[in-house]
This record gives structure tokens, C-alpha cells and sequence, in this order.
């Protein structure tokens, strides 16, 4: 049996800008991404905390540093500046690997600043 489960979490993000006429995906500050253990291009499932909306995308690199999180292409109807959102990733494991997998959570303050992160690297190191 192989089970869908959480890899890593942006909690409580904030839109830096949406662009509609864009390609698509959400662009993401690449220290973020690190930290998350987020690849580009990995498929991303949003939740717009502020509005409730929820929409998939993929995931590209923004410059580190900048605390970019850019809603691209026709998901920017699904969010604005300023709104708050919920940014995670998941991945297929077998049973046995899921029963100690930890996935990255990482947490933010408002304006996207680093606030703790939860690693899940001695669980990781396992699998």
C-alpha cells in the first residue's frame, strides 16, 4: 500500500503579488524553498487562508532573500496581494516509510518573515 502524505508546509505565507498575465505557477523565494525542501517545478496545493479558495500549481524559483511569494497566471484570480496562504507539498510513500516520515513545516510572521521551522530530518534519514 503506498499512502499520500505530507512532504513540507509554507504555514501562513503572504502574497507578495499575483500576476495574471503570466505563464502560471507560484514563485517562491528560493531560501524558502530550501527550507521546505520544496524542488522546482514540484507540484504545489495552495490554501488562500484569507478567502478560502484552494488551487494547485507548480512551484519556481524566486531570488533568495527577496521573500517572494508571487501567484502567477490564472491562479491569481484565486489570490491577492497581501493574502495570507497555506503552501504544502506531498509525496507517495509505502506504509513503512510513511510510519516515520516527518514532513518540513515551516512558519512565518507576517510579511514573510521566518518564524520556526519543524525539520523532519532524523525521520527523513531513515527512509
Amino acid at each position: 500500500m503506498r499512502l499520500t502524505m505530507l512532504k513540507s508546509k509554507l504555514h501562513r505565507v503572504t502574497v507578495s503579488h499575483a500576476e495574471l498575465n503570466y505563464e502560471g505557477s507560484c514563485a517562491i523565494d528560493q531560501d524558502f524553498m530550501q527550507r521546505a525542501n520544496i524542488l522546482p517545478f514540484e507540484q504545489l496545493h495552495i490554501y488562500n487562508v484569507s478567502n478560502g479558495q484552494r488551487f494547485t500549481t507548480y512551484a519556481i524559483v524566486a531570488p533568495a532573500g527577496s521573500k517572494t511569494i508571487g501567484i502567477n497566471g490564472a491562479a491569481a484570480h484565486k489570490a491577492n496581494t497581501g493574502d495570507t496562504l497555506i503552501i504544502c507539498t506531498y509525496a507517495e510513500l509505502t506504509a513503512e516509510k510513511a510510519a516515520i516520515f516527518q514532513p518540513e513545516l515551516v512558519y512565518f510572521k507576517d510579511h514573510n518573515v521566518f518564524s520556526h521551522q519543524s525539520k523532519g530530518e532524523l525521520a527523513q534519514d531513515k527512509l
